[in-house]
């Protein structure tokens, strides 16, 4: 009985560390797509890899940050789980797996796209 007071104290104490964390990782992953994608829309007015480039590693951030919050709803909702908290993981859950899933196509559409450009590029030198 002690040792599952002490869980649900840790439970209680860690999940919002945790989610604190994950605002953290998508607030750093914003404020660095949004000067990176300034810099690129200035700097590049034909940069459209450079700018793929920086959406595609907003995403990453993105990614981080939800998979953070679903450890935390997973620890709330291991300690006292409701059908509210079951609900908020689901979607997280789902959420998360269609945003890694459309990043991973993006990733390998663009590397396809770099190498073809880059096979261009030897063709015509």
């Amino acid at each position: 009985m002690i040792l599952g007071q002490w869980l649900n104290q840790l439970a209680e104490v860690s999940a919002p560390i945790i989610d604190l964390l994950a605002l953290v990782l998508i607030l750093a992953g914003t404020l660095e797509a949004f000067v990176n994608g300034i810099r690129v829309m200035l700097s590049h007015p034909d940069g459209h890899y450079a700018i793929r480039a920086v959406w595609m590693r907003h995403a990453r951030w993105l990614i981080a940050g939800l998979t953070f919050q679903l450890a935390a709803d997973i620890i709330e909702t291991s300690v006292a789980p409701s059908w509210d908290d079951v609900g908020r993981l689901a979607a997280i859950a789902v959420i998360r797996t269609f945003l890694n899933f459309f990043l991973e196509r993006d990733q390998r559409e663009a590397r396809e796209l770099q190498q073809e450009s880059e096979a261009r590029k030897m063709a015509t030198s």
